[in-house]
């Protein structure tokens, strides 16, 4: 029988009833032929109550201990779904992010998956069991306890269905696939039907909650399709497009079309006189990842480099604010009250128009760029974060709502 990875994130295990609701649409899909591995978040907002629990004992809680708390939220989740599967008359073991084969690099709160070992799920599958994975968590070469970071539990279900080879990985969660912009925002957002990975991983990096962009990657270098799909729909039928979104090597889509846009506000720019390799070795020490690294003259004190920061797994940042400001004091600047605003596409940069007509509308709604940086399917803009929902609709309707309909 082929494998399918299913990944059921937090606001659908969030209850008994909704794990109850899991468990009998597992069972439909081992009905109809397939081997199962389940890949679960923590219930609802655990993992943020744990964040909030820990931040209540330290301002600045050790990253290897919140590893060790926040991993126990998935393991929740595994047993008591595992449980209800088998009230079904289902055959379902459950395993931890260790115990399932997931090898990962020696950080903690963002580890990276280097390699997956599943073995105890192959076995168990052989035995016409459904698996139940803690998604989100790993082990390091030097048997810690990891974990994955924001949306991690998309990578555990990419990289155990790419070592599995298994048919596809389907991503279930609140919402019915990936949007050209939050519909809590724009109100005429629409769903994507085809995504390529490329622009899947750009639209996670700038802020898209959907899919997680390591997921994507995985996905990309074993060419594992990705289904994006509500919890409460069917299962994919001969079109999964057609009520999901399916992430795939190539979109049906023109060159330089903007296919959506993403946004992100808790973030912080860091500007200093001081030299980038000091600057990357400290942020490296605290484990903080940063993105659209600019240096003048890298390497040279005095010439300027400018680090965009995001909060997103940064859990001690006073810690972090202390030790900048002991190794560049009055040369080093922390800029709060910024969000970023991208809009992705397959060779949106191939000409300037597009980033051309978007700067000129965010000017004519009143919102003033503070800095602008391109790739070779984005292009983002930094404004203040008052300002970060109107350029999102305003950007969505200046290149997104013209756009041509998807090729055939």
């Amino acid at each position: 029988m082929s494998i399918v990875v299913q990944k059921y994130g937090g606001t659908s295990v969030a209850d008994a009833d909704k794990i109850r609701g899991v468990a009998e649409r597992v069972m439909r899909t081992r009905k109809a032929g397939h081997d199962v591995v389940v890949v679960v978040s923590a219930m609802g907002d655990t993992t943020d109550e744990l964040l909030t629990l820990a931040k209540k004992v330290s301002a600045n809680p050790d990253r290897r201990e919140l590893d060790m708390l926040l991993s126990a939220g998935e393991r929740i989740s595994m047993a008591l779904l595992s449980m209800a599967i088998r009230e079904l008359g289902g055959d379902a073991i459950s395993f931890t992010g260790s115990q399932s084969g997931i090898i990962t690099n020696d950080r903690h709160i963002d580890a990276r998956i280097i390699e997956v070992r599943p073995f105890r799920v192959q076995d168990e599958l052989a035995r016409g069991r459904v698996v139940v994975v803690a998604g989100y968590q790993g082990v390091s070469y030097r048997r810690e306890v990891t974990t994955l970071g924001r949306g991690g539990s998309d990578t555990t279900a990419v990289a155990m269905a790419a070592a599995l080879n298994a048919e596809y990985c389907e991503i279930c969660s609140d919402v019915d696939g990936v949007y050209t912009a939050d519909p809590r925002v724009v109100r005429d957002a629409r769903r994507i039907g085809t995504l390529s990975y490329e622009e899947t991983q750009e639209l996670a990096e700038s802020g898209a909650k959907v899919l997680n962009a390591q997921a994507v990657e995985f996905a990309k270098s074993a060419g594992i399709a990705i289904y994006a799909r509500a919890t409460l729909s069917d299962l994919p039928g001969s079109d999964p497009s057609s009520d999901g979104t399916v992430v795939r090597k190539h979109a049906p889509r023109m060159p330089g079309s903007v296919v959506g846009v993403a946004s992100e506000r808790d973030i912080f720019v860091l500007q200093t006189d001081g030299d980038a390799i000091e600057l990357l070795n400290l942020l490296d020490a605290r484990g903080v990842v940063g993105k659209q690294l600019q240096a003048n003259t890298f390497g040279v004190p005095g010439d300027g480099v400018t680090l965009v920061i995001s909060r997103e797994n940064l859990h001690d940042e006073g810690r972090l604010r202390k030790d900048i400001d002991q190794s560049f004091s009055a040369a080093a600047k922390l800029i709060d009250d910024i969000g970023a605003v991208s809009v992705v596409g397959a060779g949106i940069n191939a000409a300037y128009q597009n980033l051309l007509k978007g700067t000129a509308a965010l000017r004519s709604a009143g919102v003033s760029p503070l800095a602008t940086s391109t790739s070779s399917f984005r292009i983002t803009w930094i404004v203040a974060r008052s300002c970060v929902e109107i350029a999102v609709r305003v950007l969505h309707q200046t290149l997104v709502d013209p756009q041509p309909k998807p090729l055939p």
